[in-house]
């Protein structure tokens, strides 16, 4: 079916157009053209809504709509998930267990492959937050799961998990450079976090390859004057990104706004939600605006990616065209795939959000639907 989207506004992942039409066809975009020039062969569709916008991307999410993946391992906990992604905007998300036993990952990934194989929608992969991370910087992480790197056993984790772990949060100074390497050869994409690693440390992870920081200022080494830790090599790196969980708790709304001052495009939106449970290595209790650990502990948030993006507007000062685009273009840029998601363009997936004045979610459009 080939079908022409027109809304009030285009915000295509750059720039925002007026008068204009995106066309699709067998779910990709074919081009965006002036309403005038919008072929025959295509059904117009006149969308009542104040801008059209990619579909956004969540690179950290343990589970939605009351199922948490790590104590459910399911195919419904994904759908669960993927629901919860959807009515906050969100086309495509990155599963997270958090620091667990191997048989749990292992686990893990066979239920994701089954997810794939039914059908499932909308999940990229599996991330890995730990267990290879620093104890004094657990957070909500259980000390028990936490280790060292042991080359045949992270050799049997990494065959078990080929084409299914995508990203891996680690901490540098836990790891031998042997894993890394071993782990990236994989293609998957690392990320420093739950480390308490020095400034010299953490520069010397990112010049040597890693790309990206896990939930900004989150269980990391912060930035001090005598010593600038994790916090100030990712601000002082040129290149390295970070996922920051913008919903006030986490991190306060004038900590985002003094990141982005510094980092620019090198910071994105991740939700960091979880479910309520009571059950599983990890219970989490709803607290009003937040999730923590029974003892107190924050654990998780009760965000969503469309909610990040108008905090980020509204409580941050951040343009819109810029928020959206921590929300969808640069997660995608950092997992190697903002030729597909993160923008409306020639051969991208055509899975957009239309949003009111307002910012609210009027509808999520997938696969030329």
């Amino acid at each position: 079916m080939s079908i022409a989207y027109n809304a009030r506004e285009i915000f295509n992942g750059h720039e925002i157009l007026t008068g204009h039409a995106v066309l699709v066809r067998d779910a990709k975009v074919v081009d965006i053209v002036p309403r005038h020039s919008v072929p025959a062969a295509y059904r117009s569709v006149h969308l009542e809504g104040y801008m059209l916008a990619p579909a956004l991307m969540d690179l950290q999410i343990y589970g939605g709509n009351g199922k948490l993946f790590s104590a459910e391992l399911s195919t419904q906990s994904l759908e669960a998930t993927y629901e919860y992604c959807m009515a906050g905007g969100c086309s495509r998300f990155m599963i997270t267990l958090a620091t667990n036993s191997m048989d749990k990952f292992l686990r893990g990934i066979d239920v994701i492959r089954q997810y794939w194989s039914s059908g499932g929608e909308g999940l990229l992969g599996l991330h890995l937050e730990g267990p290879f991370i620093n104890p004094a910087k657990k957070g909500a992480h259980l000390e028990a799961f936490i280790k060292k790197p042991v080359a045949a056993e992270l050799r049997s984790l990494l065959d078990h998990g080929k084409g299914v772990i995508k990203l891996m949060t680690m901490a540098p100074e836990i790891c031998d450079q042997a894993s890394l390497d071993m782990i990236s050869a994989e293609g998957i994409v690392l990320s420093a976090g739950h480390s308490n690693a020095t400034y010299e440390q953490a520069v010397n992870a990112f010049y040597g390859g890693i790309p990206a920081a896990t939930h900004l200022f989150n269980a990391m080494s912060p930035l001090q004057g005598r010593e600038p830790g994790m916090v100030g090599a990712v601000y002082d790196h040129p290149e390295v990104m970070s996922s920051i969980v913008c919903d006030g708790v986490h991190v306060d709304f004038a900590s985002v706004r003094i990141s982005k001052k510094i980092m620019g495009q090198r910071l994105y939106f991740i939700t960091d939600a979880v479910a309520q449970v009571s059950h599983g290595e990890y219970p989490h209790v709803f607290r009003g605006d937040r999730y923590t650990l029974p003892n107190g502990t924050l654990s998780g948030s009760a965000l969503t990616m469309l909610q990040a993006v108008k905090n980020g507007v509204e409580k941050v000062g951040i343009p819109l065209p810029e928020a959206l685009r921590m929300a969808s273009l640069y997660p995608a840029t950092l997992m190697g795939i903002d030729h597909t998601y993160g923008c409306i363009k020639p051969g991208s997936a055509a899975e957009f959000i239309l949003i009111g004045e307002d910012l609210s979610l009027k509808r999520l459009l997938l696969a030329g639907e």
